[in-house]
Protein backbone atom coordinates (compact mmCIF):
# COMPACT_ATOMS: atom_id res chain seq x y z
CA UNK A 1 0.00 0.00 0.00
CA UNK A 2 2.90 2.15 0.53
CA UNK A 3 4.00 1.84 -2.88
CA UNK A 4 0.56 2.62 -4.20
CA UNK A 5 -0.09 5.56 -2.16
CA UNK A 6 3.61 7.30 -3.04
CA UNK A 7 2.58 6.53 -7.06
CA UNK A 8 -1.23 7.63 -6.57
CA UNK A 9 0.43 10.71 -5.23
CA UNK A 10 3.33 11.25 -8.34
CA UNK A 11 0.22 10.96 -10.67
CA UNK A 12 -1.94 13.44 -8.68
CA UNK A 13 1.09 15.58 -9.03
CA UNK A 14 1.75 15.01 -12.31
CA UNK A 15 -2.28 15.05 -13.77
CA UNK A 16 -4.18 17.50 -10.95
CA UNK A 17 -7.86 16.53 -12.54
CA UNK A 18 -7.09 12.70 -11.14
CA UNK A 19 -10.14 11.69 -9.17
CA UNK A 20 -9.95 8.76 -6.96
CA UNK A 21 -13.37 7.05 -7.84
CA UNK A 22 -14.80 4.12 -7.92
CA UNK A 23 -14.57 1.75 -11.23
CA UNK A 24 -15.46 -1.64 -12.08
CA UNK A 25 -12.72 -3.75 -12.22
CA UNK A 26 -12.53 -6.90 -15.03
CA UNK A 27 -11.97 -10.17 -13.00
CA UNK A 28 -12.67 -11.97 -16.80
CA UNK A 29 -14.25 -11.97 -20.26
CA UNK A 30 -15.41 -15.27 -21.37
CA UNK A 31 -16.36 -15.13 -24.81
CA UNK A 32 -19.57 -17.52 -25.64
CA UNK A 33 -18.87 -18.64 -29.23
CA UNK A 34 -22.24 -16.52 -30.88
CA UNK A 35 -21.22 -13.33 -30.46
CA UNK A 36 -21.86 -12.94 -26.20
CA UNK A 37 -19.65 -12.74 -24.10
CA UNK A 38 -20.23 -12.44 -20.26
CA UNK A 39 -17.73 -10.12 -17.97
CA UNK A 40 -17.03 -10.42 -14.24
CA UNK A 41 -16.57 -7.08 -12.87
CA UNK A 42 -15.49 -5.83 -9.05
CA UNK A 43 -15.69 -2.73 -7.86
CA UNK A 44 -12.29 -0.72 -7.26
CA UNK A 45 -10.78 2.40 -6.61
CA UNK A 46 -9.50 3.65 -9.81
CA UNK A 47 -5.90 4.50 -7.78
CA UNK A 48 -5.06 1.21 -8.31
CA UNK A 49 -5.89 1.03 -11.98
CA UNK A 50 -3.71 4.80 -12.45
CA UNK A 51 -0.71 3.48 -10.33
CA UNK A 52 0.33 0.47 -12.95
CA UNK A 53 2.88 0.43 -14.87
CA UNK A 54 5.27 -2.17 -16.48
CA UNK A 55 7.36 -2.32 -13.83
CA UNK A 56 4.34 -2.24 -11.34
CA UNK A 57 1.14 -4.34 -12.14
CA UNK A 58 -1.49 -5.28 -9.98
CA UNK A 59 -3.57 -6.69 -12.63
CA UNK A 60 -6.31 -4.03 -12.30
CA UNK A 61 -7.91 -3.76 -15.61
CA UNK A 62 -11.18 -1.19 -15.50
CA UNK A 63 -13.99 -1.82 -17.97
CA UNK A 64 -14.90 1.07 -20.34
CA UNK A 65 -17.59 1.95 -22.68
CA UNK A 66 -16.57 3.60 -26.03
CA UNK A 67 -19.39 4.94 -28.48
CA UNK A 68 -19.31 5.00 -32.50
CA UNK A 69 -21.26 8.26 -32.44
CA UNK A 70 -22.92 8.26 -36.31
CA UNK A 71 -24.74 10.75 -38.03
CA UNK A 72 -25.80 10.71 -41.89
CA UNK A 73 -22.38 9.22 -42.95
CA UNK A 74 -19.88 10.54 -40.13
CA UNK A 75 -18.41 9.48 -37.59
CA UNK A 76 -17.65 11.35 -34.16
CA UNK A 77 -13.66 11.92 -33.52
CA UNK A 78 -11.99 13.47 -30.66
CA UNK A 79 -7.98 14.30 -30.26
CA UNK A 80 -7.16 13.74 -26.69
CA UNK A 81 -6.30 16.48 -24.22
CA UNK A 82 -2.54 16.43 -23.16
CA UNK A 83 -3.13 16.24 -19.64
CA UNK A 84 -5.22 13.09 -20.14
CA UNK A 85 -3.34 9.50 -18.45
CA UNK A 86 -3.94 7.62 -21.68
CA UNK A 87 -2.95 8.86 -25.73
CA UNK A 88 -2.76 12.47 -25.22
CA UNK A 89 -2.92 14.18 -28.65
CA UNK A 90 -4.40 10.91 -30.27
CA UNK A 91 -7.65 11.06 -31.89
CA UNK A 92 -10.22 8.49 -30.84
CA UNK A 93 -14.07 7.32 -31.20
CA UNK A 94 -15.96 9.54 -28.79
CA UNK A 95 -17.37 9.49 -26.13
CA UNK A 96 -15.64 7.28 -23.76
CA UNK A 97 -15.64 6.96 -19.95
CA UNK A 98 -14.99 4.62 -17.62
CA UNK A 99 -18.21 2.01 -16.15
CA UNK A 100 -18.76 2.66 -12.63
CA UNK A 101 -20.19 -0.13 -10.60
CA UNK A 102 -24.13 0.00 -10.60
CA UNK A 103 -24.54 2.23 -13.52
CA UNK A 104 -25.74 0.92 -17.14
CA UNK A 105 -23.04 0.95 -20.05
CA UNK A 106 -25.55 2.99 -21.83
CA UNK A 107 -26.46 5.31 -19.27
CA UNK A 108 -22.77 6.09 -18.97
CA UNK A 109 -22.44 6.46 -23.06
CA UNK A 110 -25.39 9.06 -23.25
CA UNK A 111 -24.03 11.14 -20.20
CA UNK A 112 -20.44 11.09 -22.29
CA UNK A 113 -21.90 12.23 -24.84
CA UNK A 114 -23.60 15.22 -23.65
CA UNK A 115 -20.85 15.94 -21.64
CA UNK A 116 -17.99 15.87 -24.06
CA UNK A 117 -20.08 17.23 -26.81
CA UNK A 118 -23.20 18.73 -25.80
CA UNK A 119 -25.45 16.21 -28.06
CA UNK A 120 -27.88 14.67 -26.50
CA UNK A 121 -30.92 12.55 -27.21
CA UNK A 122 -29.16 9.93 -28.97
CA UNK A 123 -31.08 6.81 -30.64
CA UNK A 124 -31.05 3.67 -28.26
CA UNK A 125 -26.97 2.63 -28.19
CA UNK A 126 -26.58 -0.95 -29.74
CA UNK A 127 -23.25 -3.05 -28.73
CA UNK A 128 -21.41 -4.20 -31.46
CA UNK A 129 -17.88 -5.36 -29.38
CA UNK A 130 -15.57 -5.80 -26.69
CA UNK A 131 -12.18 -4.70 -27.19
CA UNK A 132 -9.14 -5.48 -24.99
CA UNK A 133 -6.21 -2.59 -25.06
CA UNK A 134 -3.22 -3.47 -24.13
CA UNK A 135 -1.52 -0.63 -23.65
CA UNK A 136 -4.23 0.88 -21.30
CA UNK A 137 -4.65 -2.42 -19.50
CA UNK A 138 -8.47 -2.10 -19.91
CA UNK A 139 -11.87 -3.35 -21.80
CA UNK A 140 -13.93 -1.43 -23.73
CA UNK A 141 -17.70 -1.66 -24.57
CA UNK A 142 -18.15 -0.56 -27.61
CA UNK A 143 -21.88 0.56 -28.59
CA UNK A 144 -23.14 2.31 -32.34
CA UNK A 145 -24.64 5.46 -31.18
CA UNK A 146 -27.00 7.02 -33.75
CA UNK A 147 -27.69 11.40 -33.61
CA UNK A 148 -29.64 13.09 -35.84
CA UNK A 149 -27.76 15.92 -35.91
CA UNK A 150 -23.70 17.24 -36.01
CA UNK A 151 -23.93 19.83 -33.34
CA UNK A 152 -21.56 19.97 -30.80
CA UNK A 153 -21.49 22.30 -27.83
CA UNK A 154 -20.27 21.24 -24.27
CA UNK A 155 -16.70 19.99 -24.41
CA UNK A 156 -15.13 18.01 -21.58
CA UNK A 157 -11.28 18.77 -20.49
CA UNK A 158 -10.79 15.10 -22.22
CA UNK A 159 -10.80 16.22 -25.52
CA UNK A 160 -8.64 19.44 -27.22
CA UNK A 161 -10.69 19.28 -30.34
CA UNK A 162 -13.98 17.52 -32.14
CA UNK A 163 -14.20 16.21 -35.75
CA UNK A 164 -17.03 14.66 -37.62
CA UNK A 165 -15.22 12.61 -39.95
CA UNK A 166 -16.29 10.47 -43.14
CA UNK A 167 -14.50 6.50 -43.21
CA UNK A 168 -12.25 5.90 -44.03
CA UNK A 169 -10.98 9.59 -43.78
CA UNK A 170 -9.80 9.22 -40.30
CA UNK A 171 -7.68 11.72 -38.82
CA UNK A 172 -4.10 10.21 -37.67
CA UNK A 173 -2.56 9.50 -35.31
CA UNK A 174 -5.45 6.80 -33.85
CA UNK A 175 -5.00 5.33 -30.46
CA UNK A 176 -4.29 1.84 -30.95
CA UNK A 177 -8.04 1.17 -29.90
CA UNK A 178 -9.30 3.05 -32.08
CA UNK A 179 -7.45 1.64 -34.99
CA UNK A 180 -8.66 -1.64 -34.01
CA UNK A 181 -12.69 -0.39 -33.93
CA UNK A 182 -12.37 1.53 -37.19
CA UNK A 183 -12.45 -2.45 -38.62
CA UNK A 184 -15.87 -2.35 -37.21
CA UNK A 185 -17.01 0.12 -39.44
CA UNK A 186 -16.58 -1.75 -42.45
CA UNK A 187 -20.14 -4.11 -40.43
CA UNK A 188 -22.06 -0.73 -40.18
CA UNK A 189 -24.44 0.60 -42.58
CA UNK A 190 -23.59 3.87 -42.10
CA UNK A 191 -26.51 5.50 -43.02
CA UNK A 192 -29.62 3.24 -41.51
Amino acid sequence: MDEVDRRWAAVCAAKPRSFDGRMSHVLGVHRNGHGGASIHVMDCAYRFFAVQDEQFDLGVRHLGVKGLTICDDRVLLGRRADDVMAYPGMWEFAPGGVLEPRRHPEAVLRSELEEETGIQGAIAPTPVAIVFDSVARCWELVYRLRVQDLPMGARSDEYSELSWCKPPNLPSPLSPPTVLMAKLLAGIDMKQ
